[in-house]
């Protein structure tokens, strides 16, 4: 599904949008189990090991920010992380075996969906090399109106930038203590059952939803089969470890190794269960002094 050119695009951005990638009806079966979700909700009053709420969410009016570890929770999730066109693509792009990591769906209601500041996926869960990427399944068409995920081309070929705030990791990056110029951030759009993929190192963000429109993003997290993790990411047992492999053949207990910049993400943010509390401690704020996404 992916051509020469876009996987030049890749290696030079660090980011690629592919389009028509899920059907309408893959498409419809997410946004319904997806909607299921959002009505049992009303149920919670606060963050659980399945939601994680925005502020002002309540029974009458549920307003849910990111449900957690979807591949868990639902059968639909699962197969989506599983779609042979995502990892035919994914086999292109990061490494002919791949090794599932983890997932989460990321929820942004119309007219006030929470934004996510910059910051780098590589920075929560360093590896012993960067052949990870994220995959986000568009469930809705993502337009700049209404908080898509922003890249910044090229940064993934950069330093692995502080995500500290006093001294503690809190999962951003202060802007004004960098020149990063992210006004040249490129939105990654497209209509409903596209995907997107980004590369672990790649700095990037998403704003408020200022839309009418929702934009509900299914994110899978992928690795190659021969990247093991360091810190920041719980340690599976030896049997789930090889639960995770799936497409390729499994390199068994030989991690490679490449000179890859790494920050560790501790001593670990004061705020826990999800990247929209531990951001809770930037002390710079982006999005929340930006009216529009680029």
């Amino acid at each position: 599904m992916i051509s020469e050119t876009d996987i030049r695009s890749y290696a030079d951005n660090g980011f690629l949008v592919v389009q028509n990638v899920l059907s309408a009806q893959e498409v419809a079966a997410l946004r319904a189990v997806t909607d299921e979700f959002i009505a049992r909700s009303r149920e919670v009053s606060s963050h659980d090991a399945v939601y994680d709420l925005e502020p002002g969410h309540s029974a009458a009016e549920p307003r849910v920010r990111r449900i957690k570890t979807p591949h868990l929770q639902h059968a639909v999730y699962d197969g989506i992380a599983r779609h042979p066109r995502i990892l035919g693509i994914l086999r292109k792009l990061v490494s002919p075996a791949i090794r599932f990591d983890t997932s989460k769906l990321n929820v942004k209601a119309a007219n006030y969906g929470a934004a996510v500041e910059w910051h780098q996926d590589w920075a929560f869960y360093p590896h012993t090399n960067d052949d990870l990427a994220a995959v986000g399944v568009m469930m809705d068409d993502c337009e700049v109106e209404n908080g898509p995920l922003l890249c910044i081309p090229g940064s993934h070929r950069g330093p692995v930038l502080d995500h500290h705030s006093d001294g503690e990791f809190c999962g951003a990056i202060d802007p004004s203590a960098t020149e990063i110029d992210f006004g040249a951030a490129v939105p990654l759009t497209g209509p409903a059952g596209s995907i997107s993929i980004h590369h672990v190192r790649t700095i990037h963000g998403s704003a408020t939803n200022v839309s009418s429109k929702p934009r509900r993003l299914l994110l899978f997290q992928y690795r190659a089969a021969d990247a093991w993790p360091l810190v920041g990411s719980q340690q599976p047992s030896w049997e789930e470890w090889q639960a995770l492999m799936l497409c390729g053949d499994d390199p068994l207990l030989t991690p490679r190794s490449t000179a890859v910049p790494v920050r560790l993400p501790l001593p670990p943010s004061r705020h826990q269960g999800s990247i929209y509390e531990n951001q809770r401690t930037l002390k710079n704020a982006y999005f929340a002094k930006s009216k529009v996404a680029v």
